[in-house]
């Protein structure tokens, strides 16, 4: 049996759930690839079976997800069927619906910022899918298996908004009075509670939690459902940070959930969009809170990396403005405006050449980056045997991008031949690459913290590719939360 970094525990339990289901022993287990959630994910297959096992920390949340899976099963709703579950209910088997979410679907999508043809029908298709679970799926249900809670009330949106001030908005740094925030946010929860729909409230519902099987969408990770509006759904699907929509594009997808939802009951357009403006915002926060805890203080890659996205979407949603928050409103503004989550913008017109090219600087405590182009990645570089600056106390609040760090570095010298020897080499490797019309290649510099000599490295050499090659060079400093765009 092939088991990666997985505890006993947790496999003795899920291979007697899939044996016990299948009927089939000793299954292979892979730990797959989990973001933002704290619970783990596994694949178990046999010679005829491959099921995803999972391993909550939280029993009540798991419980949550195996009564809402069961009701929306016979509902005939398209979300994974539970399999067998523990007695303890820390553990449970459920359909494999395979390794390609919408978000992985898009991708290209995403990256080029004009979607096929191909990627805007499964967009449409599962806005369109929205309604049927929002309303089919609180058919007959009992609201009171949800969790934390069985409905979306004033005391929810102030956990989303002090999720936000708490993990996020005090995390910067910026100053800010606690009344006057308190007074927005009090007009905030009675504008949002204005309106209330008899309906699921998915709560993330999101690219990431749609599984693309059989060429068509399946809901996944619905555990943090409740009853509430509709606006919610549509908000986080629509304003997804790293999935970047255009207007144009968020409008088509409005159209299209619009015209889904009006199967189920009578909408106004224009009071929806008004409305569906108050939950961006709030949904926008929540975001930020979950991106300042699970990035800012868990640090996680992911979540850093989309600090600055979320960032530029909230940029963008304030142009249209909040009269009603007027001291909320000045705040973002002066969060938006923050050079730290600053996105850089993309250069006017690509090179001729297709190669991309991706430089992270990173710790070894976190893992190395995984090359999301499904190329396998590229050069992984250590930095852990040159002089660490890190070690003595004047440098331990800096990173490789500030001058004192630098200059100890290159008086130092020992990162310069070290570098020296790197530049001789990916040069070659980028002219053969252009050469053959390679389209992705990725540099990635370790070190102990990912702070001091990963990142100096690495932005050398995304400066040196940058000037030689003229070509695209995204660096991604991941412990820091930055990125460039050369």
């Amino acid at each position: 049996m092939l088991c990666i970094q997985i505890n006993f525990h947790s496999m003795k339990e899920l291979i007697s759930l899939f044996e016990n289901y299948t009927g089939e022993k000793n299954p292979q287990c892979i730990l797959l690839k989990g973001e933002g959630s704290n619970r783990q994910y596994f694949r178990l297959f046999s010679s005829s079976y491959s099921l995803i096992g999972v391993k909550g920390e939280d029993k009540p949340e798991n419980e949550a997800f195996i009564a809402l899976a069961n009701h929306f099963q016979e509902k005939g709703l398209p979300t994974p069927k539970v399999l067998g579950v523990s007695d303890d209910s820390m553990y449970y088997i459920q359909e494999d619906l395979g390794d390609v979410s919408l978000f992985q679907y898009i991708q290209n999508g995403i990256s080029s910022g004009n979607m096929s043809g191909q990627e805007k029908e499964m967009l449409i298709k599962t806005i369109s899918l929205l309604p049927k679970i929002q309303f089919e799926g609180a058919d007959g249900l009992d609201f009171s298996v949800c969790y934390p809670q069985a409905e979306f009330d004033k005391r929810t949106i102030y956990w989303d908004l002090n999720y936000f001030k708490y993990s996020f908005l005090k995390a910067t740094g910026i100053p800010f009075s606690e009344l006057e925030l308190e007074k927005d946010f009090e007009r905030m929860s009675e504008v949002l509670l204005q309106t209330n729909t008899p309906t699921f409230l998915y709560r993330d519902f999101q690219s990431r939690n749609v599984m693309i099987c059989n060429n068509k969408p399946h809901f996944i990770d619905f555990q943090g459902g409740r009853r509430g509006p509709v606006f919610y759904d549509v908000a986080s699907f629509l304003w997804q940070s790293k999935a970047h929509f255009s207007e144009e594009l968020r409008e088509e997808l409005l159209q299209a959930y619009l015209q889904a939802v009006r199967k189920y009951i009578t909408i106004e357009e224009s009071f929806f969009k008004k409305q569906l403006h108050q939950f961006v915002l709030l949904r926008m926060l929540q975001v930020l809170g979950a991106y300042g805890f699970r990035g800012l203080f868990e640090r996680k890659a992911y979540f850093l990396e989309s600090i600055p996205y979320a960032i530029q979407n909230l940029s963008v949603l304030l142009q249209k403005g909040y009269p009603e928050y007027p001291y909320l409103s000045e705040v973002l503004r002066q969060l938006t405006q923050l050079p730290v989550f600053q996105k850089k913008e993309k250069i006017a017109s690509d090179p001729v050449s297709p190669l991309k090219i991706k430089i992270y600087s990173f710790s070894y405590k976190k893992g190395i980056p995984e090359d999301e182009s499904g190329n396998g990645g590229g050069y992984v570089f250590d930095c852990r045997a040159i002089h660490n600056p890190g070690k003595y106390q004047e440098y331990k609040a800096l990173t490789g991008l500030d001058e004192p760090v630098i200059r100890f570095l290159e008086q130092d010298g020992e990162i310069l031949s070290f570098l020296e020897n790197i530049y001789k080499l990916a040069d070659n490797h980028i002219k053969r690459y252009m050469e053959r019309g390679f389209t992705n290649l990725m540099f990635s510099f370790g070190c102990t913290g990912g702070q001091h000599r990963s990142v100096y490295a690495a932005q050398r050499t995304a400066e040196h590719i940058a000037r030689k090659f003229g070509i695209k060079v995204h660096l991604i400093h991941r412990e820091q939360g930055m990125e460039n765009l050369f």
